[in-house]
C-alpha cells in the first residue's frame, strides 16, 4: 500500500471515530463474504472452512451451517468449551454471520434461547437470513459496551475475537457481568498483547480491523475482567495470533507488512490469542 493509500486510524481517544471504523470494515465483510480477522476468502487468502477447522470448529457443526454463516472470523473456538445445556439462555458477543449461534442452537435445544448482539446492521441481516426457520435465535443490534439485554438473564456467553475491537473494554466486562445469571460463566476467545507494538501497527487500520493494533495488555486485560466481578478464570489456550494467521492466510500479514513497514519478526511473540474461562461470583 502507498503512502498515498495508506489509511490511519483515528486518533484513539476519539473512540467513536474508531468504533465507526470497525462498523464500516465489518459492512464491507458481510457484503462481501470475506474476513480478515481470522482470514477467510478471497480478502485474506484463506478458505473458510479450513480456517475455521483450524481454529478449533468441529467439522460436524461447519458442515452444517448454511452459505455464508461462516466467514473465517475469530481467534479461536470458544463454543466448544461452554459446555452448553439443553434449555439454557446463551449470548453472543459480536455475533457476525451467525456461526456460534447456529451451532448453540442445536446445543441448547427448542427449550433454550440464543441471542446474537452485533453493532452492523449488515452483519444482522446476514445473520437473520442464515437462521431463518429457527425459532430459538434472535439477532439484536447493539453495542457490547450497552448490551440489549436484561439483566441476569443469561446463562452462558461467549464472543471471539470482537471485543478487542472495542475502545472501552471494561464497560463490555461490566456489561457481560449484568446479563449473566449468579454463576453464569462466560469462555471467550480473543487477542491480548504481551508488550508493546510498534506505532506504525498501532496508527494502522488494516491492523486494527485485523484484530491486532486493538489489543489491550495481558494484565490490564485480565484486571479489567477481574474488577467486572468474572472470577475463577482459567486460560484453556494460548498461542502466537501472528503465527497462527501467518500460516492460515500469510496474504493478511503480508498486508499489515507492506501497509506498516513492520516485519513479523519485529512483533513476534508479542500478540497472542488467548481462550479463557470465567464465572460471574
Amino acid at each position: 500500500m502507498s503512502a498515498k493509500t495508506k489509511k490511519s486510524m483515528p486518533d484513539p481517544s476519539d473512540s467513536e471515530a474508531v468504533v465507526q471504523t470497525v462498523r464500516d470494515r465489518y459492512a464491507g465483510i458481510a457484503a462481501a463474504g470475506s474476513s480478515c480477522c481470522g482470514p477467510s476468502g478471497s480478502t485474506c487468502g484463506g478458505d473458510a472452512a479450513q480456517v475455521a477447522s483450524g481454529l478449533g470448529y468441529a467439522t460436524v457443526d461447519l458442515d452444517l451451517l448454511p452459505d455464508g454463516a461462516n466467514l473465517g472470523l475469530g481467534c479461536g473456538a470458544p463454543l466448544q468449551h461452554l459446555d452448553l445445556a439443553e434449555g439454557e439462555t446463551f449470548l453472543d458477543l459480536g455475533s457476525g454471520a451467525g456461526i456460534d449461534a447456529l451451532i448453540a442452537a442445536r446445543e441448547v435445544g427448542p427449550s433454550g434461547t440464543v441471542i446474537g448482539v452485533d453493532m452492523t446492521p449488515e452483519m444482522i441481516e446476514k445473520a437473520r437470513a442464515n437462521a431463518a426457520g429457527w425459532e430459538n435465535i434472535e439477532f439484536r443490534q447493539g453495542r457490547l459496551e450497552e448490551l440489549p439485554v436484561d439483566d441476569a438473564s443469561v446463562d452462558a456467553v461467549t464472543s471471539n475475537c470482537v471485543i478487542n475491537l472495542v475502545p472501552d473494554k471494561g464497560a463490555v466486562f461490566l456489561e457481560i457481568a449484568r446479563v449473566l445469571r449468579s454463576g453464569g460463566r462466560l469462555v471467550i476467545s480473543d487477542v491480548v498483547l504481551d508488550g508493546e507494538l510498534p506505532e506504525a501497527i498501532t496508527h494502522d487500520v488494516l491492523a486494527y480491523v485485523g484484530c491486532v493494533a486493538g489489543a489491550e495488555q495481558r494484565e490490564n486485560y485480565f484486571r479489567l475482567l477481574a474488577e467486572a466481578g468474572l472470577a475463577e478464570i482459567e486460560i484453556l489456550k494460548d498461542v502466537d495470533f501472528l503465527e497462527m494467521t501467518e500460516k492460515a492466510a500469510p496474504a493478511e500479514v503480508m498486508a499489515i507488512a507492506a501497509s506498516t513497514g513492520i516485519t513479523i519478526d519485529d512483533v513476534r511473540g508479542v500478540v497472542r490469542s488467548v481462550t479463557y474461562r470465567a464465572r460471574k461470583v
